[in-house]
């Protein structure tokens, strides 16, 4: 089977649930990755994956195999501390090679673009507290840009914080994996105030929703919000319970990154995005909602035994 959809960061969080969605309902699908054995642990072997060993900031390699792909998938991602110089050269090279074929390039956006904004819809103004923030804002502007350009489609699903299978970030790894061995919990900042995030899997379905839709504007941008949780430390306490751990949650203070930082480039760039967790950010996702009003999310306790077990499989 020919496949039209190219995946850029298959083996990260949103790329690997957007190509499992895509694989469980049949559809081939090509994946560019550095690591051949990660892709292959991950897809199994999967005949309606083609794996392709290589980097996206290999140009001449990106459009040879874009050249009659349809869809692009723009999941690419580096550390904090490695974002200035590749996240913008990475997208630059997407958009150069969507432009053979006029592909629709799928970017999952974040909400760093709105700074202290608290409610953020598709048409909020933009306006970045961070340089991480602001970076986000060139991208997307680059993206905007080459599709009223005519080079390419842009779709861009905006998403708060997420967690599900193969979720590996240094916020949510160690939640599931603490609670698989029975100790606390770790998060940041603030657990007894409201938390909005998306399970992958159902932010997987919206995209290929969206991406199967079709676009009706060169750019066309969806907030897809997924769980209000009531607390952050309901939502810990729940999963300790799922996987038959004692309640127990550990809540690194502010200060703390401000001293790792010193020591560690990573840290020092999440203490930036510590804004995040003192405040409750909300994505108005009314508008896909309206449009796909059959979609409901995966329940809670299913999703965290799905990831879990994913966990339990794999770390």
């Amino acid at each position: 089977m020919k496949s039209e959809i190219l995946i850029l960061g298959s083996t990260g969080s949103i790329g690997y649930a957007f190509a499992d969605n895509l694989i469980a309902k049949n559809i081939a699908i090509t994946v560019l990755v550095r690591n051949v054995a990660k892709a292959n642990n991950l897809f199994k072997s999967n005949p309606n994956v083609e794996i392709i060993k290589g980097d996206v900031q290999d140009l001449e390699l990106l459009k040879k195999i874009s050249a009659d792909k349809n869809y692009i998938f723009h999941g690419i991602n580096y550390p904090y501390d490695k974002w200035f110089g590749n996240m913008d050269t990475a997208t630059v090279k997407v958009i150069e090679a969507a432009s053979i074929n006029k592909a629709l390039i799928i970017f999952p956006g974040n909400v760093y673009n709105f700074g202290n904004l608290l409610l953020i819809k598709e048409n909020s103004t933009q306006n970045p507290c961070t340089r991480k923030g602001a970076l986000r804002v060139e991208l997307e502007k680059n993206l905007y840009v080459a599709a009223n350009q005519g080079k390419c489609k842009v779709l861009n699903v905006r998403l708060p914080d997420f967690w599900g299978s193969n979720v590996l970030n240094e916020g949510m790894k160690p939640i599931f994996v603490n609670a698989l061995n029975e100790k606390a919990l770790p998060y940041m900042i603030a657990t007894n105030i409201p938390h909005q995030m998306v399970y992958t899997k159902d932010a997987a379905e919206i995209i290929v929703r969206l991406m199967q839709k079709g676009l009706e504007k060169p750019y066309e941008n969806y907030n897809y919000g997924g769980y209000v949780h009531p607390t952050v430390k309901g939502f810990l306490n729940q999963i300790s319970r799922i996987a038959n751990a004692p309640e127990k949650i550990t809540v690194y203070p502010k200060w703390l990154f401000s001293v790792l930082g010193i020591f560690n480039p990573v840290m020092k760039e999440v203490k930036e995005m510590t804004y995040l967790f003192e405040n409750t950010v909300i994505l108005d996702d009314s508008k896909v909602r309206k449009l796909f009003p059959d979609f409901t999310e995966t329940p809670l306790d299913e999703a965290i035994t799905e990831t879990l077990d994913w966990f339990r499989q794999n770390c």
